[in-house]
């Protein structure tokens, strides 16, 4: 972690030596396990549920916050011998979710710049760039008042760490990096309103929705549209974390910076206020069609700048660093899939 970054405290999961990953709360460097909070609970009275994985801590978020905020405030003396350093511990993926929702298609001058570079849909009839560009920001703007947003599912078991290699499958061609910021559902979500959606969010956390553009489609199901199943969901295609931040600590999350570099280039760079829909509009549109539960990712888009804008797609050797503001950094390397037997 790097200590500049502007939370009092995170939660994450963690291990060492090969142990089992535990749950724990990241401040100042250092971590603490959950579970060793209730060694020192005696002195401070503090009560805190499901602290074996960050899942079972997240599905009562209210109460174990404030629980760990209030151990945290008045932390007693015979806690500080269990505070480990956090580069002796491998971080893991903060949290293991039953449920990741994405939502896609998300961010304006994403949208401008695939319609400028491809079509987008517009009818073209030789216009140029500029001209495309132009005719997908005044759908964009109708689309935003009007519409609604557009969301897929993805596996968890595409998840792996914030630190974890990426593993790029043989028969595929052109792997393709979504750097994104990731909402972490803390309550049952159903039915709900707009103007409540916030008080569903436990925190925030980074998310890279890897993809392979070259099996989006299938050609032979062209009625069908978009095989996410192929193309999101292969194993690794998920870098998450590193840490799960309490939305308490992101004052504006709509105005959260994020940066992707390949090889040290950046490549992605941009604001979330360039969203189309909201992250309240989109826990409204997908908790009406789906109950969210507590631990659950929503992944709000991807900012422009992904590889098929350059056309240069992931491969073996390749390093990924992804930042958003607040948040905290990924640093994954691509490497060729291993044959499975």
């Amino acid at each position: 972690m790097n200590s500049t970054e502007n939370f009092a405290f995170a939660l994450g999961t963690f291990s060492i030596a090969g142990c089992k990953p535990f749950a724990g709360v990241v401040r100042d460097d250092r971590v603490l396990a959950l579970n060793a909070i209730h060694k020192c609970s005696q002195e401070t009275g503090v009560r805190l549920t499901g602290t074996d994985t960050l899942l079972e801590f997240v599905n009562d978020w209210d109460a174990n916050l404030h629980q760990l905020t209030r151990f945290l405030e008045t932390e007693p003396d015979n806690s500080r011998a269990f505070w480990v350093p956090v580069d002796a511990l491998r971080t893991h993926a903060p949290l293991a979710p039953r449920q990741v929702l994405c939502t896609g298609a998300n961010y304006r001058q994403h949208v401008m710049d695939h319609a400028a570079d491809f079509g987008g849909g517009v009818n073209d009839n030789g216009s140029t760039a500029e001209e495309r560009r132009e005719e997908a920001r005044k759908k964009i703007e109708h689309r935003a008042a009007h519409g609604m947003p557009y969301a897929f599912s993805k596996l968890p078991s595409a998840i792996v760490g914030p630190y974890d290699p990426i593993s790029l499958p043989v028969d595929v061609t052109q792997p393709d990096w979504e750097l994104e910021l990731a909402v972490v559902i803390g309550r049952p979500a159903r039915h709900v309103r707009r103007e409540d959606a916030m008080q569903y969010v436990a925190g925030y956390t980074i998310a890279n929705d890897v993809t392979a553009r070259d099996r989006l489609y299938r050609p032979d199901m062209r009625t069908i549209a978009s095989d996410w199943l192929s193309s999101k969901s292969p194993p690794t295609f998920m870098p998450l974390g590193p840490y799960l931040v309490p939305a308490t600590f992101v004052t504006d999350p709509s105005q959260l910076r994020i940066t992707l570099a390949l090889n040290g280039e950046t490549m992605q760079d941009a604001s979330t206020s360039d969203m189309i829909f909201s992250i309240a509009r989109q826990i409204e549109y997908i908790s009406s069609r789906v109950c969210l539960l507590p631990g659950d990712l929503i992944l709000t888009g991807s900012p422009a700048g992904n590889g098929t804008h350059y056309q240069r797609f992931l491969r073996a050797g390749d390093k990924l660093t992804g930042k958003i503001s607040g948040l905290g950094v990924q640093y994954n390397i691509c490497v060729e899939e291993a044959q499975w037997s």
